[in-house]
């Protein structure tokens, strides 16, 4: 009986070592950047060291994709659906106060899934999702127990963001910030929330949307303090240094081996003075971005590369392996078994997503590569492509982009008999995606191939 007691008793001690070992995931979804504004990338144009640590340190996704706008994107993150599927392909108007709201009873999230197997859940700054003052409840209903989120919109108007910002905490509009700086608030709740859950011994998930570079471009801290005249330099440094400020707290907190910190662009970059006719340099457009492999052109708001091609980054446990670089396809529809999968959470089979989990390749093994990622926007915008790495079709007319040589793109050549044998299967993709039927064929969660 006494062994039988004492069997007992280390399987249940088991059981609780395991549960408080269950790995912590912060997801910083930043606002607007495209890869080609990291250094990490190539990039030229700004300053970021501490993205540059997560890579140099972790493994940097070279090929990750989105759709080239806020809500199509981030209502693809949180379900795992393409956009044809979802039905969110424009920007949900929450800036003109309308009662719309993305319906996660009906679509649901992987947080409402991590939050049922015991995790802490929370999420901040940017939620285009819904209107907060009609809809109090959504944030928690998507599946976060706790936030600090931007309202958008209060009492008849648009609120700020930056300076003093007007941000609902679980349902209460904050009266101690306006003399702060909206972004530096977002990250002491987010420091916070990390310190609550390690005080209680529980795992947290929290889903952090910085705010930063998302115009209107105002002046940060840094650019008040040394009276300088703000820029989206000044921006995405900034950005940059508070991820740095996220990543020392893993550290000072001793969580850093139980800890994924994932940084993901929501879409590409928009330069604010896109449409000035006046462009920087000789044979440049007004937002162009330059690289090391070369000049990029586009951004937010276009189903091309310079749109849709964002940065992910993973940093954290040991078992990550320092300066890999996959270049594996990735879409953002694949963080939602993603993040199931490393906190072991199974994923009810009445849940039907278009993602693939990409553990194996953050923890530097060979993983099931997708052959293709889904971007969208609405019709008028261009509406749905496929690209298979090295080209892309569009849906509504057929057309096809060679992208072989990015960041040059240009349409292919119809004699190119490489280029006709992918519009053939990027077609045949399109013909087995139907927004209202099962899932398509491909590519799908640990499919073998």
């Amino acid at each position: 009986m006494k062994t039988f007691l004492y069997i007992a008793f280390a399987l249940l001690a088991c059981h609780a070592s395991s549960a408080a070992e269950r790995p912590n995931i912060l997801l910083i979804f930043a606002d607007d950047i495209g890869y080609e504004a990291l250094n990490c990338y190539g990039g030229q144009d700004f300053e970021t060291p501490n993205l540059n640590r997560m890579a140099e340190q972790g493994v940097r996704f070279s090929r990750a994709y989105t759709s080239p706008v806020c809500t199509p994107s981030r209502v693809s993150l949180h379900t795992g659906l393409y956009v044809n599927r979802h039905g969110h392909d424009s920007v949900l108007p929450v800036h003109g106060g309308t009662r719309k709201k993305v319906d996660f009873e009906k679509m649901p999230t992987f947080a409402q899934q991590i939050r049922a197997n015991g995790y802490l859940t929370s999420a901040t700054g940017k939620w285009q999702l819904a209107t907060l003052q009609h809809h109090p409840n959504h944030i928690r209903e998507a599946g976060f127990d706790s936030w600090c989120a931007w309202q958008i919109w209060r009492d008849g108007g648009k609120t700020d963001r930056h300076w003093n910002p007007t941000f609902n905490q679980n349902g209460e509009i904050r009266d101690d910030i306006a003399d702060r700086f909206g972004p530096d608030v977002l990250v002491d709740y987010v420091i916070a929330q990390m310190r609550t859950a390690k005080a209680n011994g529980k795992p947290f998930l929290i889903v952090h949307n910085e705010l930063l570079p998302h115009w209107p471009i105002v002046e940060t801290p840094d650019d008040r303090k040394l009276k300088r005249k703000p820029s989206l330099a000044h921006f995405i440094h900034y950005m940059d240094k508070l991820v740095g400020r996220l990543l020392d707290e893993v550290e000072a907190l001793g969580i850093r081996e139980n800890t994924y910190v994932v940084f993901m662009g929501d879409n590409g970059t928009w330069e604010p003075d896109f449409k000035n006719p006046k462009s920087g340099q000789p044979g440049e457009r007004p937002h162009t971005r330059h690289t090391t492999a070369g000049k990029v052109n586009g951004g937010k708001n276009q189903l091309n590369d310079g749109g849709s091609h964002v940065p992910l980054l993973v940093w954290g446990p040991p078992f990550v392996p320092a300066g890999k670089v996959c270049g594996d396809l990735v879409d953002v529809v694949d963080l939602f078994p993603t993040f199931c999968e490393l906190t072991g959470t199974e994923i009810p089979s009445s849940i039907a997503i278009d993602g693939r989990s990409i553990v194996p390749q953050i923890h530097g093994k060979s993983g099931v590569p997708r052959p293709w990622t889904h971007n969208a926007l609405s019709k008028k915008f261009g509406g749905e492509t496929l690209f298979d790495g090295s080209f892309r079709l569009f849906r509504n007319n057929g057309k096809l982009i060679d992208a072989r040589a990015l960041p040059l793109e240009k349409t292919a050549d119809p004699s190119d008999p490489e280029a006709a044998v992918a519009k053939a299967k990027l077609r045949a993709v399109f013909e087995s995606i139907s927004p209202d039927g099962p899932r398509p064929p491909v590519p799908f969660i640990n499919a073998a191939e």
